[in-house]
């Protein structure tokens, strides 16, 4: 229970700060947000707020995401021949039309749909109370709403206020700012987890932090903040040159020269073998120095967060030089790695948080339609061409897209239960 509520919140967050970025510079582009979804699934609760966005909260905690206006696939589906019926204002336009079984709007006008344009016109046409004799029109407010099938009642979506009237630097912010909100919250993340820790790591010293109890190091006499001058004759001056001494002698007799109290001195220890990535590494029981200072937390932060974005980069490129399935990980891998922070405590849990929020953040930017990346790609090659793609053809990229991106993510999602359950 314990692993699948860290796996909720861990995911959750996530991907709440994503569609938050894209929410926040859709409003502030004047593109309407018909939707904001804590959750995915059935609805539980739905509030419609003055800025004209429904805020739901949905039956399955794993996400949640952002309805734009003008999206092809987020268009509300009205088609002739369909009941449904309208809410007039005393000036007799429409001001909602209910197209859903679940609602019952009183004083509301049954209509037997013949055409409807919320888009451009605004207008809706129909026949009233059964009377196929005579075709009524009604004029549609430009903030009215729509009752889906489903219940939840959004606004509709007239052209100024669709994703595709915005301009084109601000469609591009919009689609840029889910990952640069799991970026922000990746160097928020790392900077609380040094202040939570009490500092941050300082690798560029021979100066070491704490000592492990019962530890090859204690055994030796080691104490906490010595400074290591030499393993084997070997001269220490950084954190990197004590691991790489250590860890490929596991089991071996080790010389090491300190300095402790001001004075050195010599002593003999024994690295500790443990297995790490399928391999025998040596390890003496120490932790690398803290830096304490508030600039040093905060500056730490940054460049963890900077080191950490470096190495997924690098992993991304050896996909290129030799693609394995094993090198991607899938919910059943953040499941797995939910797991082993939950058991490992609350600071654990914190660094695979910001890990996984700036994974997120770099694989949506990879530009493969379907992803934001993809859509700042189509964006950019708009801005060239001095006008934006034809739509069944941006449609049909993006739905290619989408079908590589789910083939890819069974496929992960099988090797990853594979490696761990067989």
């Amino acid at each position: 229970m314990r692993t699948i509520i860290t796996f909720l919140i861990v995911f959750g967050v996530l991907v709440i700060v994503h569609e938050f970025g894209h929410f926040f510079f859709a409003k502030r582009s004047g593109i309407l947000v018909r939707e904001f979804s804590i959750g995915m699934g059935p609805k539980l609760i739905a509030h419609m707020g003055k800025d004209g966005t429904t805020y739901t909260l949905r039956l399955l905690p794993i996400g949640g995401y952002v309805r734009m206006a003008g999206l092809e696939d987020e268009e509300t589906e009205l088609s002739p021949g369909m009941p449904l019926s309208v809410e007039l204002t005393a000036e007799n336009e429409v001001r909602r039309i209910n197209v859903s079984k679940k609602v019952q709007l009183p004083n509301s006008i049954p209509m037997e749909l013949i055409s409807a344009d919320l888009v451009d016109d605004l207008t809706i046409k129909g026949y009233v109370n059964g009377d196929e004799s005579q075709e009524t029109i009604y004029k549609v407010q430009h903030d009215a709403t729509v009752i889906e099938e489903s219940g939840t009642e959004v606004r509709i979506a007239p052209r100024d206020v669709q994703f595709q009237s915005a301009k084109l630097g601000a469609r591009i912010m919009t689609n840029f700012a889910g990952p640069m909100n799991n970026f922000i919250l990746t160097i928020v993340l790392f900077i609380a987890l040094a202040f939570l820790q009490g500092g941050v790591a300082d690798f560029q010293t021979n100066q070491i932090g704490t000592v492990q109890a019962g530890s090859p190091a204690a055994a030796a006499g080691l104490k906490d903040h010595d400074t290591i001058i030499a393993v084997d004759g070997e001269k220490i001056s950084s954190w990197d040159d004590l691991t790489s001494n250590v860890t490929k002698k596991p089991g071996e007799k080790l010389s090491v020269t300190i300095e402790q109290n001001g004075k050195q001195k010599t002593v003999q220890l024994t690295p500790k073998s443990v297995k790490s990535n399928g391999q025998k590494v040596g390890q003496i029981g120490v932790t690398p120095y803290l830096k304490t200072g508030f600039l040093d937390k905060v500056v730490g932060g940054l460049t963890q967060s900077w080191e950490l974005t470096k190495n997924i980069f690098s992993a991304l490129g050896s996909l290129f030089s030799g693609f394995s399935l094993d090198k991607l990980g899938g919910p059943v891998m953040m499941y797995q790695m939910s797991a082993e922070a939950s058991r490992a405590g609350f600071k654990n849990v914190i660094y695979l948080m910001a890990v996984l929020s700036v994974n997120l953040g770099i694989v949506n930017l990879l530009p493969v339609p379907a992803f934001d990346g993809g859509k700042i790609l189509l964006n950019l090659i708009e801005g060239i061409r001095g006008k934006p793609l034809d739509p069944d053809k941006e449609g049909l990229i993006t739905m290619v897209g989408f079908g590589f991106i789910m083939l890819l993510m069974i496929l992960v999602t099988w090797n990853d239960i594979q490696r761990f359950f067989f």
